[in-house]
């Protein structure tokens, strides 16, 4: 049997690139079966000391200064002059992975992974041979937006929206390459969707929270930067209405500090997690989400109804601006930098009438519903072009 080869170019800066890319291995199976051999790649990590240091400190930055983003992200984009037609770190192990695995598409889900690596790809293999793409998982364009996304001879260029599709082509991108797509999350996202009968069986018999008070979802990165200890205690003012699900991350200190405060306060209901697989789950029983800029986490609460308030400590990072943004002006999410701005919003939203359902609302106004193999069909037969084979679902 002919297999379609697909590499996908991922680095774990965050969680969200490596989310996308699992995201697409999963439901290319589901789609293709074993049509299609998909490889995952942490290229930035793996091909060269410099960007395996770039990584590391990027989510160093993540945990504990979110400020220095700004420099740190005028710096990358520098790599748009220097990696224009090929690549500065990490050729050699690019290049020898090339020539090992051949695929028939390169597909990129992070911004440093486009420029040069596709020049370096059809100078490898031929321009007959392969194809690439790239998903870009920003919400909006302008600052924070990198050059790096976009490089100008890509075959299919994958947005989450189309004012971040518009960006784009005001970077370069030719318009006829540009497609709007969605969020590429993982199947189980559309499969596993409760009712009323489920939604309050997972809340009461899982977490053992109660049904009738709103739930508030504490979440982190998976590197676990979080503000849980300053915050649980504002939502203990409300423990006769409110509740919480606090989720830590790989972050095994706050994980330990929650675990002894909710012993000290019984009073106040929470389910407390760590690093968790199932927050398509959590958001879709949880009334508010507590979160950073992320792409992916915030693409989930929309999917699922569940508004977001950004954690907005420590400054807002370049590249959470964007997401912050859509929200902020689509949606009028509210930001919190303290405990009493966080204490604001709750109070608002639970003691005011009517407050919190025109948040939700205008929250919900900009979900839209979505067919997630449109993205993969698309994807998957540019594999099938350039291994010239006929593509066994149309497109």
């Amino acid at each position: 049997m002919s297999q379609v080869r697909i590499l996908i170019l991922t680095s774990s800066t965050g969680g969200g690139h490596d989310a996308r890319a699992q995201a697409f291995a999963e439901w290319a199976f589901e789609l293709y079966k074993h049509r299609v051999d998909v490889r995952i790649e942490q290229l930035l990590e793996k091909s060269s000391f410099v960007g395996r240091w770039g990584v590391q400190f990027y989510n160093w930055i993540q945990r504990k200064a979110p400020w220095l983003h700004h420099p740190y992200y005028m710096f990358v984009e520098g790599l748009s002059i220097i990696n224009r037609d090929s690549i500065s770190f990490g050729k050699k192990y690019y290049r020898a992975l090339l020539r090992e695995y051949r695929p028939h598409l390169v597909f990129s889900v992070h911004d440093c992974l486009n420029r040069g690596y596709f020049e370096v790809a059809r100078q490898e293999l031929g321009a007959e041979n392969v194809r690439c793409a790239t998903y870009c998982g920003e919400f909006s364009g302008g600052y924070g937006y990198s050059r790096n996304w976009v490089d100008k001879t890509v075959d299919l260029y994958f947005s989450r929206t189309p004012t971040a599709r518009d960006y784009a082509i005001k970077l370069g991108l030719p318009p006829e390459h540009a497609r709007v797509r969605g969020h590429l999350m993982r199947p189980r996202s559309h499969h596993d969707i409760f009712d009323a009968a489920k939604r309050r069986r997972f809340l009461v018999e899982r977490l053992k929270l109660r049904d009738d008070r709103f739930t508030v979802l504490l979440g982190t990165g998976g590197n676990g930067a979080n503000q849980h200890m300053e915050l649980l205690p504002v939502l203990a003012e409300f423990a006769d209405r409110v509740q919480a699900i606090v989720v830590c991350g790989h972050n095994a200190r706050t994980y330990s500090e929650a675990i002894h405060w909710r012993a000290q306060h019984p009073e106040f209901s929470c389910f407390i997690d760590g690093y968790t697989d199932e927050m398509h789950r959590l958001l879709q029983v949880s009334d508010a989400f507590l979160t950073r800029g992320g792409t992916t986490s915030c693409a989930k609460a929309l999917n699922f109804r569940c508004p977001i308030i950004f954690n907005g400590y420590g400054s807002i990072m370049p590249q959470e601006s964007l997401t912050v943004k859509f929200f902020e002006r689509g949606a009028g999410s509210p930001i919190i930098d303290s405990s009493s701005s966080f204490r604001t919003v709750i109070e608002n939203w639970i003691r005011v009438p009517g407050c919190y359902d025109e948040a939700l609302a205008r929250f919900k106004a900009l979900r839209y519903e979505e067919d997630p193999t449109t993205l993969i069909h698309e994807l998957v037969g540019l594999g099938f072009d350039a291994a010239k084979l006929e593509r066994p679902f149309p497109v």
